[in-house]
């Protein structure tokens, strides 16, 4: 059996390998980094906090809701979900506030804050 086993190991080893074609050709694949700027960076930066934020802030909300329904009945576990959620809504405001306040001023001064963040439509 521990012929059969050594076997087995030594079989793993001599499968064959595929290597994969990169194709990679430095000029055309770092074209887009010739575009960059601090201002672009700076952007990229503030969006991705952004969002980050308000996915955290969306995850609190759902999780204080998962707990106002676990809580059965309890007052004071109620009371916390209850404070869960509040502060959850009240960080999504202020996230949709400030992301509003950097379109206005976009708009108003063509200051490009947020390049890459839109809000997604159905055109």
């Amino acid at each position: 059996m521990n012929k059969l086993i050594q076997k087995n190991k030594l079989l793993a080893f001599a499968t064959p390998i595929f290597a994969q074609d990169i194709n990679f050709h430095a000029g055309e694949d770092f074209e887009q980094l010739e575009n960059l700027t601090v201002g672009g960076m700076v952007s990229g930066g503030i969006s991705l906090i952004m969002l980050i934020v308000a996915l955290v802030f969306f995850f609190m909300l759902v999780w204080g809701g998962l707990r106002w329904v676990m809580s059965q009945g309890d007052k004071t576990n109620v009371e916390n979900a209850r404070n869960q959620i509040t502060n959850a809504l009240i960080g999504l405001a202020i996230v949709f506030a400030a992301w509003a306040i950097m379109k206005l001023i976009g708009t108003l001064f063509g200051v490009q804050i947020l390049d890459g963040l839109s809000i997604p439509t159905f055109n």
